[in-house]
């Protein structure tokens, strides 16, 4: 049997009897959840790529077993995140993610490993350009508090015993209590913002945090193959940025409106709705972007909509 990379060699029913699965001869709540064959509503996390707090630009659905949802989450994330190659001129070249991975699957196994089963809510994960918010239905312990899980000053309780006593001892988390600290550790390490925690409706939520896109444009369909040693692109995640361009001095634009600033750099006499056919957005979307260059003041438009042209001012 094998179950996210997880080989059994032995016969079902003395692995689950080993493991606590089976009590009374019938299976638990949590055998059900871990090996589960059919999909079911009761484990659905739902997964969003979000142009803004509103509109959706790609989305999936996950009911399977928590074990196979640890793969389809991750898979999920990497799909829409950046990554940055960076040509160092040996053999192999470095790839850095826009977030420290090993960072974000901590925190999506204390999602699913955490989650309280027995809430009609279902866990969601929300992609921003710049941030990536994972909610789930179970509040922390009435007597841990947000600062308490920070600072480590908590006796970890599992809300979902059998299955953290499971995922332990397949090697999936060290010991109860030590993911939050080396969560934090490695958004230190890559100097990145400290994630957010905190207590919402009747979930959690943790809030990730990636630095701004700056000068550097995001390429999502070419790259640059004639890069030399310690140049680098961008790859991965569904931003619709293009490289090529100089932003110069402007560091406070976000990945969609580098997207229009680029279309509108390679064709100066482009509509409205020419960009927002290209970026697969609503019109009233792209007219937002415009507007927030202009105040940025990184393009400007001279004439009317017919006949008229942009200006890209750096």
């Amino acid at each position: 049997m094998r179950r996210n990379q997880i080989s059994i060699t032995e016969d079902p029913l003395s692995f689950l009897l080993k493991q606590n699965l089976i009590k009374e001869n019938k299976i638990t709540n949590a055998a059900y959840l871990l090996f589960k064959k059919n999909d079911s509503i009761i484990t659905t996390i739902e997964l969003g790529r979000f142009q803004n707090e509103i509109l959706i630009k790609d989305s999936a659905r996950t009911k399977s077993d928590v074990l196979t949802q640890i793969d389809q989450v991750l898979d999920f994330v990497r799909k829409h995140i950046n990554k940055q190659v960076i040509i160092t001129g040996q053999a192999q070249n470095i790839q850095k993610w826009q977030y420290p991975l090993d960072a974000i699957r901590e925190i999506v196994l204390n999602m699913i490993i955490h989650r309280d089963y027995r809430s009609s809510s279902d866990s969601i994960v929300k992609i921003f350009d710049e941030k990536i918010e994972f909610y789930n239905p179970g509040r922390l312990p009435e007597n841990i508090t947000v600062e308490d899980l920070i600072s480590n000053t908590y006796r970890s309780t599992p809300r979902n015993k059998q299955i953290a006593d499971f995922c332990k001892d397949m090697g999936l988390i060290e010991k109860y209590g030590s993911g939050i600290g080396r969560i934090l550790n490695s958004f230190d390490q890559e100097k990145l913002p400290k994630p957010k925690f905190q207590n919402i409706s009747e979930g959690f939520m943790v809030t990730v945090f990636s630095e701004k896109i700056d000068n550097k444009l995001v390429n999502t369909e070419t790259t640059q193959e004639s890069l030399t040693s310690g140049e680098f692109r961008m790859t991965g995640g569904q931003t619709g940025g293009q490289t090529g361009g100089q932003t110069g001095g402007q560091t406070d634009l976000t990945s969609s409106q580098v997207s229009v600033l680029n279309i509108i750099r390679s064709n100066n006499k482009v509509s409205r709705n020419e960009i927002a056919k290209m970026l697969k957005i609503s019109p009233s979307a792209v007219q937002k972007h415009i507007a927030n260059l202009k105040l940025k003041n990184a393009i400007e438009r001279i004439g009317g909509d017919f006949g008229g042209y942009w200006i890209v001012k750096y």
